[in-house]
């Protein structure tokens, strides 16, 4: 990879992963420490470290973190515990496929070597949780090239949620598009829709565009229409949590309300993510399961209450977009184009 990142959202280091505290952000940069899987998991339901591709390369280093102090070189007793360290981080964030993927493959690479003595199998596992990190940076890197082609000179780009270096190992998807794009010398502006309830599109994508100098501006979710319509938007990119076998995506609730906006006024709407966000064993979005978040995103917002006492709530944290409504992904692959059924298989098959 040739670019220099802005920030690390995430290091393993002396045993500890050091992580960016997003809740904290814009105002407060701050790197916890984190040693233990338990803690590392309750991270993750805070979001205090969040995005697809993010939460593998952390779900790896938890269980790094799970076996550091662990002695027995009883393979069925460590096996067992791994089972029991696997099954909390996946129940941390159901909906984004990267997590489980980044766990399935520790799995894989344990049961190739239980034949070895399990000190052995430790470092093993450690060098595949490197490997899945260092190997983000690079998907993010092509994904970036790739997306960069789309943007020209004098476009207005809209995206929504945070798809940059925070929910990655530092460059991004949708986002790396952008950053790429300002290396090339291409000048654009970038809208970035709040993300409602939690706001990370206000928080954390805005701070990430301005580091790179970008021309950002914000607006609230519901100001989306009239800005595509008054601000003439050219492009939407925007990342994704899990992309099944038809094409049908989730990524952050309020998606879906961009994806029809687009098809309406006719602007390309496209998908940035990597290889590792696809899950071709899920035939149709219905089937993804999607993560309800606690009533109080909703209820409570800007530091204080907003909703009266007991009114109901329906809080999806992700929304499903049909396919159809596509016009294509941004991969480290290239980007491809309906029908997904053929373009799909240069996933599979380089």
């Amino acid at each position: 990879m040739k670019i220099r990142l802005k920030f690390k959202p995430v290091e393993y280091k002396n045993n500890v992963l050091i992580i960016i505290d997003q809740t904290k952000l814009p105002t407060k940069l701050i790197y916890r420490k984190i040693s233990d899987y338990k803690t590392l998991g309750n991270a993750i339901k805070r979001l205090e470290v969040r995005g697809a591709p993010l939460l593998g390369i952390v779900a790896a280093y938890g269980i790094v973190l799970a076996f550091n102090n662990f002695k027995s070189e009883n393979f069925n007793i460590f096996y067992s515990k791994f089972k029991k360290v696997s099954q909390f981080l996946k129940s941390t964030r159901p909906t984004a496929i990267n997590l489980f993927y980044a766990i399935n493959r520790i799995e894989k690479i344990i049961l190739t070597n239980k034949d070895k003595k399990v000190s052995q199998i430790k470092k093993i596992i450690k060098s595949e949780a490197e490997k899945i990190y260092k190997e983000d940076l690079e998907l993010s890197y092509k994904i970036g090239l790739n997306g960069a082609k789309l943007i020209k000179d004098g476009y207005t780009i809209l995206t929504h949620c945070n798809a940059g270096g925070l929910a990655t190992s530092g460059l991004g998807t949708a986002l790396a598009c952008m950053f790429i794009a300002k290396m090339q010398n291409k000048k654009f502006k970038v809208y970035v829709d709040e993300t409602r309830p939690l706001l990370q599109g206000a928080r954390l994508t805005t701070w990430e565009l301005l580091k790179w100098g970008i021309d950002t501006t914000l607006i609230c979710d519901n100001m989306a229409a009239f800005a595509i319509r008054k601000k003439k938007i050219n492009l939407i990119i925007v990342g994704a949590d899990r992309i099944v076998k038809n094409g049908d995506t989730a990524n952050k609730i309020g998606t879906y309300n961009l994806a029809i906006l687009a098809n309406y006024h006719k602007i390309p709407f496209y998908i940035a993510a990597p290889s590792t966000t696809f899950d071709f064993s899920i035939q149709k979005g219905d089937d993804i399961p999607i993560e309800e978040r606690g009533s109080k995103e909703v209820t409570q917002g800007f530091g204080k209450k907003i909703a009266p006492n007991n009114v109901k709530t329906f809080t999806p944290a992700f929304d499903i977009t049909p396919a159809k409504l596509i016009t294509g992904f941004i991969t480290e692959k290239g980007i491809l184009k309906p029908p997904f059924n053929k373009s799909f298989k240069k996933l599979i098959l380089t």
